[in-house]
């Protein structure tokens, strides 16, 4: 008999059996969709999903287990699974919307890195109330999900178990339950169109490659023997960079620069006239172009994969070859460009904080955002549009007669996510030194802009718009002494914009005053004019090898060029 309650005291009514009921379908409801919701085709979100969760699966067994063992499962049982299921519902948000964002997997030993940095960076546009304002709105948040998956698992562990194991339709929904997501699992199911695709693998590969990380042996495997630099290194001195005579390189790499400015039509048909353009602009110069497809070793960010790929000629498809590249002395292009007596830049305006891996890269000079002084309005997340970036660069260190030939690795950035302000285009190139760079309008224009983040295409086809205006002005400018430009793609950008299942290809472009260089370029693959040809004509890595095939005097093409590429030195 249960005790009166005190005087003016209403006694603590018990639930109705459908109230139960209902409050228990909904905690097993709430917990599947939890752990097996799916991407929402906007960047970052999710939407539920009808379908069986695996991990919930195995949930519901340890539930049922707990209750017919313990009759009453513990108040430290059910917060100790609640917070195993918070790091599942954390690890199959990442799961699922990283695919989305950056067409790829997580990789936790590359992004653990990068989102940090990332969101430092992008705290820094946003006034001190607003960063706090998002830290706490996301500690609030992550505290409703543990409040509410506690809820749920609380109600399912003492409501739903125990009536599971006392009602038979009950058991045999759980058999059916485990019957078809084991062979969902077993692929006898194939598509997942039953069975959610389930979050613990990707912990346990994430696992393995920790492991792999801090094992020496993994590490070592990871690199080559020798790459195409150390063999061009090998040759007599002036023979590798030979077919250059001097003239000075620079190497262009454009942020999200990607096959889908070719591949998708929309975006094909607008920037088509631009790119007319721009081959119009470097044929009035006396310059000529030819252009190849080559395969990124990244997709929609990580875009170190890129430049250090192409820097050292070895494949980093695999972040963590980029890793433990970082930590030899192994040569790059700047080892072999300075060797042969020319002066290496590496220029990086996004970068405003220390960066102490620029070490392994060997730049003689290096220039992050802050040493390039600029003065004028920032623009985006960035700060300084890749025009006047260029141009600052260009004024800090001037060419002359008596300057060494260099070699120049610049590393644009305005045309990264979220695409958005568009900087102005300035046709005259002595104002963007100044401190008011852009007319008022133009300016305020492009301020006004908020990131698109639902619908972020037109604005990635925007900026390279604004990219492909001033590569032609700067083609349109005074050479100071020729140069050979090499205009490559670092990735594609995120596959909202390219669509899923694109391709990881990204544009190259040679630019050069001599067309017997040029003829070398073709007979290696690539094309002349601005359009590049199919297939590929190799990784990026790959091109790292072709560049210095062309590059090579007469006779060194066995140790640089591949096999199946031989190159024709003849004059054409």
């Amino acid at each position: 008999m249960s005790a009166p309650s005190p005087p003016g005291i209403a006694p603590n009514p018990v639930p109705r059996p459908w109230r139960r009921a209902a409050a228990a379908a909904l905690a097993l409801l709430c917990l599947n969709g939890l752990l097996g919701f799916r991407d929402g085709g906007v960047p970052g979100s999710v939407l539920p999903d009808s379908r069986l969760a695996p991990e919930f699966v195995v949930l519901w067994l340890l539930l049922l287990l707990g209750a017919a063992l313990q009759g009453n499962v513990s108040r430290r049982v059910v917060s100790a699974i609640t917070a195993a299921c918070l790091v599942l519902v954390l690890g199959r948000y990442v799961d699922v919307v990283v695919p989305g964002i950056f067409g790829r997997p997580i990789n936790l030993y590359w992004d653990g890195a990068q989102v940090p940095r990332f969101l430092w960076v992008t705290s820094q546009k946003l006034p001190g109330w607003q960063s706090a304002g998002g830290v706490l709105a996301a500690a609030l948040l992550l505290w409703a999900l543990y409040r509410l998956l506690r809820w749920a698992v609380a109600v399912a562990a003492h409501e739903a178990a125990p009536y599971a194991l006392r009602a038979w339709w009950a058991r045999g929904v759980t058999a059916g339950a485990v019957l078809v997501t084991a062979a969902s699992l077993a692929g006898a199911m194939p598509g997942w169109r039953v069975v959610a695709k389930p979050v613990t693998p990707t912990y346990w590969q994430q696992g393995a490659l920790l492991m792999a990380a801090l094992s020496p042996a993994q590490r070592a495997r990871l690199l080559p023997k020798s790459s195409v630099v150390d063999a061009a290194l090998a040759a007599p001195q002036g023979q590798a960079l030979g077919t250059l005579a001097g003239r000075d390189v620079y190497v262009l790499m454009l942020e999200s620069y990607g096959a889908v400015v070719y591949d998708e039509p929309r975006a094909a048909a607008a920037l088509q006239p631009r790119r007319q353009e721009l081959a119009a602009s470097i044929a009035a110069s006396g310059r000529h172009v030819v252009s190849a497809f080559v395969r990124s070793p990244t997709f929609g960010g990580a875009s170190d994969l890129a430049h250090l790929g192409l820097l050292s000629g070895i494949d980093l498809m695999n972040p963590l070859a980029h890793d433990v590249l970082l930590t030899t002395d192994r040569p790059t292009l700047m080892t072999l460009f300075g060797a042969n007596g020319f002066q290496t830049f590496g220029v990086y305006p996004a970068v405003s904080w220390e960066w102490p891996e620029r070490t392994y890269y060997g730049y003689d000079t290096y220039l992050d955002g802050r040493d390039l002084d600029y003065r004028g309005p920032d623009l985006g997340y960035w700060r300084i549009p890749d025009q006047v970036a260029f141009a600052l660069f260009e004024q800090a260190h001037p060419r002359g007669p008596g300057t060494p030939p260099r070699f120049v690795f610049f590393a644009t950035i305005t045309s990264h996510m979220p695409f958005r302000p568009v900087p102005p285009h300035q046709a005259d190139w002595a104002r963007l030194l100044t401190p008011q760079p852009f007319d008022a309008a133009e300016l305020q224009r492009a301020l006004s802009e908020k990131e698109e983040w639902l619908d972020l295409f037109p604005d990635y086809v925007r900026v390279f718009d604004y990219t492909y205006r001033w590569l032609a002005s700067f083609f349109r400018q005074a050479e100071p002494r020729e140069t050979v430009v090499v205009i490559v793609g670092d990735h594609q950008p995120v596959s909202t914009v390219t669509g899923d299942s694109s391709s990881w290809d990204v544009p190259v472009h040679v630019v050069s005053r001599d067309p017997a260089l040029l003829q070398r370029f073709v007979a290696l693959g690539f094309h002349p004019g601005m359009e590049p040809p199919r297939p590929a004509v190799g990784t990026l890595h790959d091109f790292t090898g072709l560049l210095l095939c062309a590059f090579s005097s007469p006779g060194l093409e066995a140790g640089v060029c591949p096999a199946a590429k031989q190159v024709n030195h003849a004059s054409p």
